[in-house]
């Protein structure tokens, strides 16, 4: 087809859909020095603005639009100015700005990823000022229609646990043409926790539940024989939801991390249940959400 048909030829009928636009991967870091002894937290922030854009997209006019370059800017001056609490209390903070100062911004969401840090321990105790990163990441979304009301959904991902004993896989189908697996009572397990979770009420200590979950998840792991990583994801959510009355539903995402017991046999050499290999992929992997009856 030719440039002069392509021209010519007829558009089809469209309209907008759903849309929005921001700015992200904005690395921040903030750093408290009101004392001694400083505070830090950092951020990789998404913020991304719904609201009336017909006009920029459908006949390129930009009249009344908030530069993305403007959005960068803001979360970073607004965590000079506020940021004094919770991510998801900052999320907040974003999204109501920019529906006050947004002439077409009706409302909008906040996502963040924080990356931990813990002090470095010197003699027995935290340094004031030096901090090593942690694997963990603390994650969450803030969404509003308004700039008033909101909902919030935490989380954390790359939590890695593992016991080397206390867990098998039992009494599933062997009787099937492509099943090569053996049952196990004993055998090691590991996975990366993925979590996140919605809450029942407005007002949240949101930094003081999620260390509470992040607590929860690791204890609930040690507690119990596992028969599967299915089992243990719901005594994870039972144990999170009995532990965090604000919390209304929780999903899990994890993957079965495979050890498998390495054969030293061929070179005369006895594995008990001491030499693995760590099996990248394929690997096995778990789903589900854990609600309130």
């Amino acid at each position: 087809m030719t440039q002069t048909q392509q021209q010519t030829q007829p558009k089809a009928n469209a309209r907008l859909g759903a849309n929005n636009y921001g700015k992200a991967e904005v690395n921040l870091m903030k750093v408290s020095r009101d004392t001694p002894r400083h505070e830090i937290r950092e951020l990789q922030v998404r913020v991304a603005m719904t609201g009336d854009f017909d006009a920029a997209h459908t006949q390129g006019d930009n009249t009344d639009l908030i530069a993305t370059d403007t959005v960068r800017n803001t979360i970073y001056g607004l965590a000079k100015e506020g940021f004094e609490g919770s991510p998801e209390e900052f999320g907040k903070e974003l999204i109501a700005h920019f529906v006050k100062t947004g002439p077409r911004v009706t409302g909008g969401f906040m996502e963040f990823t924080e990356y931990l840090w813990e002090r470095i321990p010197v003699g027995g105790e935290g340094h004031n000022h030096s901090f090593v990163r942690q694997m963990p990441q603390r994650t969450g979304r803030v969404e509003s229609s308004d700039g008033q009301t909101f909902k919030v959904t935490s989380g954390l991902e790359n939590l890695y646990v593992l016991k080397t004993t206390e867990s098998g896989w039992e009494n599933y189908l062997l009787n099937e043409r492509f099943t090569t697996l053996p049952e196990t009572h004993e055998r090691l397990m590991a996975s990366f926790v993925t979590a996140k979770w919605e809450y029942n009420e407005g007002q949240v200590d949101y930094d003081a539940v999620w260390r509470r979950v992040y607590q929860q998840i690791q204890e609930t792991f040690t507690d119990h024989y596992s028969p599967s990583l299915q089992n243990t994801l719901f005594l994870m959510g039972q144990a999170v939801l009995t532990v965090c009355p604000e919390i209304s539903r929780i999903w899990f995402q994890m993957p079965n991390k495979h050890h498998l017991q390495y054969n030293l046999g061929r070179f005369g050499l006895e594995n008990n249940l001491e030499i693995f290999h760590v099996d990248p992929e394929p690997y096995g992997l778990m789903e589900g959400w854990v609600e309130r009856a």
